[in-house]
């Protein structure tokens, strides 16, 4: 009786484990739920706004880049668009 109560929780245990990983391959499953990944987006912003008032606190950027970012992050933006380069001097010109 002991083995087949044994050789049936095997089976279950397997059977579980079966149907996990058919769903981790099928494409329609989300990989991470919809919480997580807003979680990981929050804690990505908190990131960029610790880092860029480190910036500003060490008087690294000034006073119009720093509120021009945060205004980036307050929209959800880690990070702010590039600005156009001058076609005459490039970058560096």
């Amino acid at each position: 009786m002991a083995a087949v109560i044994a050789s049936l929780a095997g089976a279950l245990i397997l059977a579980i484990i079966g149907y996990d990983i058919a769903r981790l391959v099928t494409p329609q499953e989300p990989r991470r739920p919809p919480l997580a990944r807003l979680r990981g987006r929050r804690a990505a912003l908190e990131e960029a706004e610790r880092w860029l008032v480190g910036l500003r606190l060490h008087e690294r950027i000034d006073t119009a880049t720093y509120q021009r970012r945060m205004s980036g992050i307050a929209r959800g933006q880690r990070r702010t668009p590039a600005r156009p380069i001058d076609r005459a001097g490039g970058r560096h010109g």
